[in-house]
């Protein structure tokens, strides 16, 4: 049983979360008191001479993150580690007061808000500050303060109001970013891309041994990365691997993110209780809530998604203006079991028991009552592919067990609820298959006569995969057997968006190879879906 740690509110900005005894908590409460007294750390004259100097006692090596934009409030985000390839990131175990800023500038001249946190060993020196009482559709500059160390300055922006009228909303998506396969050239083009969201939907890490070997051979990485992580201290220092990447770091301090999570932040092709190797579900769920407790420290979300245990609800809908909703899925936590034990199968009986579920039924609901919006887009924002992406004809057309080809009922039920709904422009926005792919999103696959509901746009992997190519052995057997895919590429690289009232226009940006740092991104394709038609436009 995991106890849910108590939280106690000090003054307004100081945010103690408690351990179980009352020696820690008069501890904590001393130093509370004497942050009155601690001149780096009491007043803005002070903080604002502070440097980002990389001593070696420097903490913020791990950078600095926002993310889950509301109209008036974003998440911002730390993790301290002064040595990201140490044990516990080089910290000392203990407790550091965070000073927090968020301004108008971004030299801070015209402060916002400001306050104190306290990172602790508990949570992995990491800290959520859940800034509310901003101006919505206003970008703002925020930094972090230790001592006499200063974060680099991120900045972030806040949703529109709830219904206010929205011309124009510029995003992109990403996922898979394989350490080991490469490097993160994409990411330095997106935090180049001044956006007002990034969508991460999955494979953050990836949980396998990393062998020294590859595109990054010979790098620095932690003592656990030659691996399987296992256990939270693992997954900790995964995180704190991939983090040290300058891309990554760059991008997350150049715009909000709001973060999904999919199976390698676990384990490979998990579903519910069952890991891919069948290992005791006991044994696994101690594994899960060790994965789930190193994704919320290291991911920039809200105090209130922190799992409690193996379960952490992370479902949720994020609206712009009047111009669109996303609604985040999590198709992990409770779905059914792979059917015919995984792989590629002929769909049949199995894939179609009405019974199975990739979403649970209360997650189904609630993205069926978000069909209800009044809002002129209506994005689901996921792990992996609703659209059959068949290899083989006739009596050889396989699909993938794990995506939503595996769930036919669960597809009929949303795609249905859409149209009961009256529901127009539904889109689908994904990632997981280490390729871009651009489809037709229809209720079934094998009916020629299917209405086409909407548009689906995986975005391909940061990293996974390594370089790929633009048509590989597995892009033309898909081309081959599924009419609905009007375009694939298998390079690397992401998925960058402009939103207007008339029209969804997507840029495919990709890298001819990340197996070599910088590598330039272009844009292989450009896909256009008009508003009211679910049409793909290529260009």
């Amino acid at each position: 049983m995991v106890r849910r740690a108590n939280e106690v509110r000090i003054g307004q900005d100081i945010s103690l979360r408690a351990g179980a005894t009352r020696r820690q908590f008069l501890t904590w409460s001393a130093l509370v008191g004497a942050l009155a007294f601690t001149p780096e750390l009491a007043g803005t004259t002070a903080t604002a001479g502070a440097q980002s100097v990389v001593t070696p006692d420097y903490p913020f090596r791990l950078g600095v993150a926002s993310g889950d934009p509301l109209p008036d409030s974003v998440v911002l985000w730390t993790r301290l580690a002064t040595d990201p390839f140490a044990p516990l990131g080089g910290m000392t175990p203990g407790v550091v007061p965070v000073r927090w800023q968020i301004a108008a500038d971004e030299n801070f001249a015209q402060m916002t808000r400001e306050g104190i946190e306290l990172a602790t060993e508990f949570d992995g020196w990491s800290i959520h500050v859940d800034v509310r009482g901003l101006e919505p559709a206003r970008e703002y500059f925020y930094r972090f303060l230790v001592g006499p160390h200063a974060s680099p300055v991120g900045r972030t922006k806040t949703a529109p109001a709830l219904g206010q009228p929205l011309s124009r909303l510029d995003f992109a998506w990403a996922s898979c970013q394989k350490w080991e396969d490469g490097y993160f050239g994409a990411y330095q083009d997106l935090a180049a891309s001044n956006l007002d969201v990034v969508f991460f939907l999955g494979d953050y890490i990836y949980e396998y041994a990393i062998k020294d070997e590859g595109a990054r051979k010979g790098e620095p990485r932690t003592e656990s990365a030659a691996r399987e992580t296992m256990v939270l201290g693992d997954y900790r220092d995964r995180y704190a691997l991939y983090k040290a990447d300058e891309n990554l770091a760059a991008a997350h301090a150049s715009a909000p993110f709001v973060s999904a999570f999919d199976d390698h932040e676990v384990d490979n092709n998990w579903a519910s209780q069952i890991s891919q190797d069948d290992d005791d579900p006991k044994q696994f769920l101690l594994r899960r809530a060790d994965a789930f407790k190193a994704w919320w420290e290291n991911t920039p979300v809200r105090a209130n998604l922190k799992p409690v245990g193996p379960d952490m609800t992370v479902y949720r809908r994020f609206s712009f203006g009047d111009l669109v909703d996303f609604s985040v899925l999590d198709t992990r936590q409770y779905r059914s079991d792979q059917a015919h034990g995984d792989g590629e199968h002929a769909q049949d009986a199995e894939t179609a028991d009405p019974s199975r579920t990739i979403t649970g039924a209360a997650q189904e609901q609630w993205i069926l009552d978000g069909f209800a919006s009044p809002s002129r887009w209506n994005f689901l924002a996921h792990q992996t592919v609703i659209s059959d992406l068949a290899r083989g004809l006739g009596s050889d057309r396989k699909v993938g067990m794990d995506p939503w080809s595996g769930y036919e009922a669960s597809r009929h039920r949303i795609l249905d609820g859409a149209r009961d709904r009256g529901t127009k422009n539904v889109a689908s926005i994904v990632g997981d298959i280490h390729r871009t792919i651009v489809s037709e999103l229809r209720r079934d696959y094998q009916d020629q006569a299917s209405p086409i509901q909407g548009v689906e746009i995986a975005t391909t992997s940061i990293a996974s995969g390594k370089d790929g190519a633009d048509v590989d052995t597995a892009g033309a057997a898909i081309a081959e057997a599924s009419p609905h895919v009007k375009y694939g590429n298998a390079r690397r690289g992401y998925l960058r968006s402009t939103l207007t009232n008339t029209e969804w226009r997507s840029e495919v940006r990709v890298l001819d190879a990340v197996s070599t740092p910088g590598k330039a991104v272009r844009t292989a394709a450009t896909v256009t879906v008009p508003e009211g038609r679910p049409e793909i436009q290529l260009g």
